[in-house]
């Protein structure tokens, strides 16, 4: 194996090794976001069941406004 064609593999590989670590920091932030999102929809639906909102209505059995 010629020395052009190591130095380009290194290269390559340090532009995945780069890229590897930058999915992974977005990864961890989506995931850190998405327990953020479930923990805030089940402090809202436990809300909404103490306001005596438990059983709500759907929108397809509601009237229009104009009836």
């Amino acid at each position: 194996m010629d020395e052009e064609r190591f130095t380009e593999l290194e290269i390559k590989l340090a532009y995945q090794e780069d890229l590897l670590q930058t999915l992974n920091l977005i990864v961890t932030e989506q995931q850190n976001q998405i327990r953020r999102l479930e923990e805030t929809c089940k402090f809202l639906d436990r809300r909404i069941k103490t306001m005596g909102g438990g059983e709500m209505i759907s929108a397809e059995s509601e009237l229009p406004p104009h009836y």
